[in-house]
């Protein structure tokens, strides 16, 4: 497991937590041993089950399912045993790693399956949860979506007001060059796209268009570039922007709007 996602893991527990666990201190005997079970109480797309021994700091576990698999109402995700008051204690953090990433794998899942049988793929962005990055590309990634950049490092994203910084389309992907990866510009009209097409970009980003005009400019690049469209796709939409054979649509919405899931965590005294 990667250290920073550890790290993450830790500082939740330790954000919860803090010096102790008042009420389970008080109420449960320090012996008192219990089996807990993870349940499914709805339809869903996991993601973050591997973190629940790093979260219990158990090797007493039993992990039913794993990242991307499915899991239907009343389905049992995982089983652990060990001290009561740990389990109690570490309960809230579990459910809210496991409801949350896989309320992201699960709309994920359904922006991929919106756009089946095409050739489009769709994307995240980086419109995630501060400090929880990582973890979130993870669960889009086990919805079945393919990871964009995982931030402003990794790969060159000429956007509208970087164009009017630099001043103009050309321009930005002139002095991008020195960055030496591949460039992706985001265009909003023709005239854009002919000089991004010029400059020989890797990648156009189509912005804000409808599905009509998406396909025009699409026969317009005519293979020249790979096509990536953005801006508000939904799901009610996404199968019309993917059929107008763009390679790429990315969606925000699947790290930002995404809604945790239903996950209970029954524990009983042993």
């Amino acid at each position: 497991m990667n250290p920073e996602i550890i790290e993450t893991v830790r500082h939740a527990l330790a954000e919860d937590i803090g010096s102790g666990d008042v009420t389970s201190t008080a109420c449960v005997d320090a012996t008192r041993q219990a089996a807990g079970r993870f349940i499914a109480r709805q339809t869903m797309v996991l993601a973050g089950v591997e973190l629940l021994p790093i979260i219990f700091e158990s090797d007493n576990m039993r992990l039913f399912r794993k990242s991307g698999d499915c899991a239907a109402d009343g389905d049992v995700i995982a089983e652990l045993r060990g001290p009561a008051r740990l389990l109690l204690a570490r309960e809230r953090v579990a459910l809210n790693f496991l409801q949350r990433l896989s309320g992201v794998a699960t709309l994920a899942r359904r922006y991929v399956d919106a756009v089946a049988g095409t050739r489009c793929k769709v994307l995240d962005t980086r419109k995630t949860t501060p400090g929880l990055r990582e973890l979130e590309k993870m669960a889009a990634a086990a919805g079945g979506v393919t990871n964009h950049r995982m931030g402003l490092y990794d790969a060159v994203l000429i956007k509208n007001n970087h164009i009017v910084m630099a001043g103009g389309v050309t321009e930005a992907i002139r002095r991008a060059r020195s960055a030496e990866l591949p460039i992706e510009v985001e265009v909003r009209s023709r005239p854009e796209v002919e000089e991004a097409l010029a400059e020989g970009v890797a990648r156009i980003l189509l912005d804000n268009m409808s599905p009509a005009q998406v396909a025009e400019e699409v026969r317009f690049i005519a293979g020249r570039a790979q096509v990536e469209l953005s801006g508000g796709i939904t799901l009610e939409t996404a199968r019309a922007y993917a059929e107008t054979g763009a390679d790429f649509l990315s969606a925000g919405a699947i790290t930002h709007s995404a809604t945790a899931v239903d996950i209970n965590l029954r524990i009983e005294a042993l």
